[in-house]
């Protein structure tokens, strides 16, 4: 097993490539963010062990270069910052899993094996179907050139709909990773959703993306545009 470990504290660094080395695995250091983009997506790594904190970029925008850059090896991040907004931004940035310092080694091996397990999934920052794209990280949508604006729940059905582009989702899965499983309220209201989407992306740019597939609930496919009805 290869790895990568991108930390700027020597110390830290020198420990976690010792530790790493005696268990058998082949390890590359590197202190910078930049070396680090450029290390991943130059070489196959098994798993990247990638610190937040570095001297050029922080270690979410390293992660997020990576992805971009079609690279899928997991990615275990080390923080200072044992805060939920910290660990939030990692994971939408791409990353697999975390750990807090200080942390015991042993633990860090343990979630290092349990990515092995998991394996090398695309798991990109950012989504795209046909020239609809979105950004779970900074909230942001948009068709083409054109932003656009989507209510919070809007954004969470368009997500969910997008990371399973193509496939055909049932409103009860929508319910399901919409809305809390606590509701009561009219499942049809997924119905009148998918209606304010198309209002968005869809209507105003003459597109028929987000279709409804009779009995069995909705797909968005890739950029379709209409025949003119004329």
């Amino acid at each position: 097993m290869r790895l990568l470990v991108v930390e700027d504290a020597a110390k830290v660094a020198r420990l976690l490539e010792r530790g790493l080395t005696e268990e058998g695995f082949a390890v590359d250091v590197v202190a910078f963010g930049s070396d680090a983009v450029w290390m991943a997506t130059e070489h196959e790594y098994d798993a990247i062990v990638l610190d937040v904190r570095l001297s050029d970029i922080d270690g979410f925008e390293v992660c997020r270069r990576i992805r971009s850059a079609g690279r899928w090896a997991p990615v275990l991040m080390l923080t200072a910052r044992d805060s939920v907004q910290d660990r939030i931004a990692g994971l939408d940035a791409g990353a697999d899993d975390y750990v807090t310092k200080p942390f015991a080694f042993a633990e860090l091996l343990a979630r290092l094996r349990a990515l092995f397990r998991r394996g090398a999934r695309p798991r990109p920052a950012s989504l795209s179907v046909g020239d609809l794209t979105l950004d779970p990280t900074t909230r942001t949508a948009r068709r083409g050139s054109h932003d656009l604006a989507l209510t919070a729940k809007e954004f969470a059905l368009l997500e969910y709909l997008m990371r399973h582009g193509g496939e055909v989702i049932s409103r009860g899965q929508l319910l399901d990773h919409a809305w809390d499983f606590g509701f009561t309220g009219d499942p049809h209201v997924v119905t009148v959703y998918i209606g304010y989407l198309r209002d968005k992306i869809d209507r105003p740019f003459g597109r028929a993306s987000l279709q409804t597939i009779r009995g069995a609930g909705y797909r968005l496919r890739e950029d379709h545009v209409p025949p003119d009805s004329n």
